[in-house]
């Protein structure tokens, strides 16, 4: 291969793109007739593409830049590491020191009950640990017929086979012959959606009915575990009324159905705590994490392991079958080190809970009155905008005309990464971001909102 010094213009990164790299969840042959956005640098909250253009990043990465770009301390970190011991692997009775020290540190942040972990290298490994694990601690209790795991439509829990079985995504059940056996799924909790007419507490109340009206089809001594994220992330950002986890709590708790906290996108302050599960007020068995963990500089997920399964598992469980190659990877966990320190040296738990949650809040208040929005909720730095063709009866537009993808274009155009799900518009800014760049941020919005309210105004499509 020969190289050369001028630099290569943004077409001939598109077209190197187009002729070798397979994106993931991507129509191929139409991004590489338009061609992708090329993404060269990161500052704070801000990213820059090929063209010189800068962004507003308010969907962090994708939800894991929680710390921003640019943190010296992370990258201080990898390069020590890389330097001392790039790799080496936890199989045949070895450790190294940053894993120990980062099972140490998530230990004392995790809730209480929670003081082992088991590495991965990705959310959806970690999900596919959970399953493993689940069903592996029934076994050792001699119910090997609790194998079922019960979740919800809409619901993202990665997309290895086991991820996208838990996952309640049909588009990916269709393409793959999924989910897999022992697998289940019941409606979300969607207010918006499904409960139009009921107050938000009763409908909360309602929806946790649905998890034990499924235990009890299927008969609770088959029911292994119920897996839920506090907040439902990339279905749109779908915040359960404040009844909702509890009962759901009481209701696994009656039957003993294990309680898995999908905290990829939630956790690490994003909810204004340290875990989603604490803002939602329950107290799962086990947690799945990444993302946030390392601030997305660097590959690294697991699974926070309670006392009730870690002590089964330790005292009766033999060898436990499953693992991977980067299982505590040394520099991911030097790198989530820094990260998580960084977390605590900033304050950023507390920032995300007492100052700039609050007020992205007051901020989306303010755009629920725009035209457009049906319903404006956050919670911590998590947000969504619902677009409708009628504000008064939240009627919603056809599917076909991809409101939200026309919305998401202006925002590119505008200097904005805001995500469309369907045409509901979502947000996940760094934790980092301060109350002016807030503002920055709302005004974008606003301004994105506007130019497509003129698009469908000029389309017809409010008639």
């Amino acid at each position: 291969m020969t190289t050369t010094t001028s630099p290569r213009s943004t077409a001939s990164w598109q077209a190197a793109d187009a002729a070798h790299f397979l994106h993931p969840f991507t129509d191929f042959q139409a991004l590489a007739a338009k061609g992708s956005r090329v993404i060269t640098r990161g500052d704070n909250i801000y990213i820059w593409d090929s063209e010189g253009h800068k962004l507003l990043d308010a969907i962090s990465g994708l939800w894991c830049v929680n710390v921003g770009y640019g943190q010296r301390a992370l990258i201080d970190a990898a390069t020590r590491q890389m330097e001392t011991l790039p790799f080496y692997n936890s199989f045949f009775q070895t450790t190294t020191m940053p894993a120990v020290e980062l099972a140490e540190l998530l230990s004392s942040v995790s809730p209480p009950g929670f003081k082992h972990v088991f590495f991965s290298g990705s959310g959806s490994e970690g999900n596919d640990t959970v399953l493993r694990m689940v069903r592996r601690y029934w076994d050792l209790l001699g119910q090997p017929q609790r194998k079922v795991i019960i979740s919800r439509k809409n619901a993202y829990h990665g997309s290895t086979v086991a991820g996208a079985s838990l996952g309640g995504m049909s588009y990916m059940h269709a393409q793959g012959d999924l989910p897999i056996p022992d697998i289940v799924h019941i409606e979300q909790p969607f207010a918006f959606q499904l409960g139009q007419g009921m107050s938000r507490a009763d409908f909360g109340l309602l929806a946790a009915s649905w998890l034990e009206d499924k235990i009890n089809e299927l008969g609770a001594d088959r029911v292994a575990a119920f897996i839920g994220e506090p907040i439902q992330g990339a279905g749109g950002v779908i915040i359960p009324p404040e009844t909702y986890w509890p009962e759901v709590q009481r209701i696994c708790d009656k039957h003993g159905v294990l309680l898995v906290s999908d905290e990829v996108i939630c956790g690490f302050g994003r909810t204004g705590s340290w875990f989603g599960c604490e803002t939602m007020g329950f107290k799962p068995d086990l947690m799945t994490f990444a993302k946030g963990v390392t601030s997305g500089y660097i590959p690294l997920g697991g699974v926070m392991v309670g006392a009730r399964i870690a002590k089964v598992l330790i005292e009766q469980g033999g060898e436990f079958e499953h693992g991977y190659t980067y299982s505590g990877h040394p520099v991911a966990c030097a790198v989530g080190l820094a990260n998580v320190k960084l977390i605590q040296q900033l304050g950023l738990v507390d920032h995300v809970r007492d100052d700039v949650g609050p007020y992205l809040a007051q901020k989306y208040a303010e755009l629920a009155d725009h035209p457009l929005v049906g319903e404006a909720s956050s919670c911590g730095l998590m947000a969504a905008l619902q677009l409708v063709k009628n504000k008064t009866t939240s009627m919603p537009f056809a599917s076909e005309l991809e409101v939200g993808m026309l919305c998401r274009s202006h925002c590119f155009g505008n200097g904005l990464v805001m995500r469309a799900v369907g045409d509901r518009m979502i947000i996940a800014p760094p934790l980092v971001i301060t109350r002016a760049q807030v503002d920055e941020l709302a005004g974008l919005i606003k301004r994105c909102l506007d130019l497509t309210l003129a698009d469908v105004h000029t389309r017809g499509w409010l008639n």
